[in-house]
């Protein structure tokens, strides 16, 4: 059996490192959907804007590498079992955070929102998945006590 999971969690983490490639080849599309869909708050602007002008680089491009780069982290270290529990917690919010910003599928009408409710069920899966990551831990356990940990 733990030849499966380890199988498992490694093809799973394809998903984070794939996306997370993906997001910083192409920087700029990712900066410009961001930018399409976030707002800097008023309360952070001033803060953003001395880090845009310390990087040469816009708030929505900073985002694009950081979260790039938390997708390739967090599957590479997933992946290898290290540190597994606490890149899946920090996925999970990840994920959350993302699905509320960018599926917004209340606010269209029931037709036209299908893609965007399939996505956001997609979302919720990988996070039930990053859950179970986070519950099976590093070490194998026996199916008793598993099963007895609720």
């Amino acid at each position: 059996m733990p030849a499966f999971v380890t199988f498992g969690r490694i093809l799973f983490a394809v998903l984070f490192i794939y996306t997370g490639a993906t997001k910083l080849i192409a920087i700029q599309a990712t900066a410009d959907f961001i930018a399409g869909k976030l707002v800097v708050p008023d309360v952070i602007a001033p803060y953003a804007k001395q880090i845009e002008t310390a990087t040469a680089m816009t708030t929505p491009q900073l985002l694009a590498i950081a979260v790039g780069g938390l997708e390739i982290i967090a599957g590479v270290m997933i992946a290898l079992n290290f540190g597994a529990r606490f890149f899946a917690m920090l996925m999970i919010v990840y994920i959350a955070v993302s699905t509320f910003l960018f599926y917004d599928f209340w606010n269209q009408a029931a037709p036209d929102n299908a893609k965007m409710v399939v996505d956001a069920l997609k979302n919720l899966s990988v996070i039930g998945a990053l859950f179970m990551i986070m519950g099976y831990g590093r070490a194998t356990r026996s199916a008793e006590t598993a099963y007895g940990d609720v």
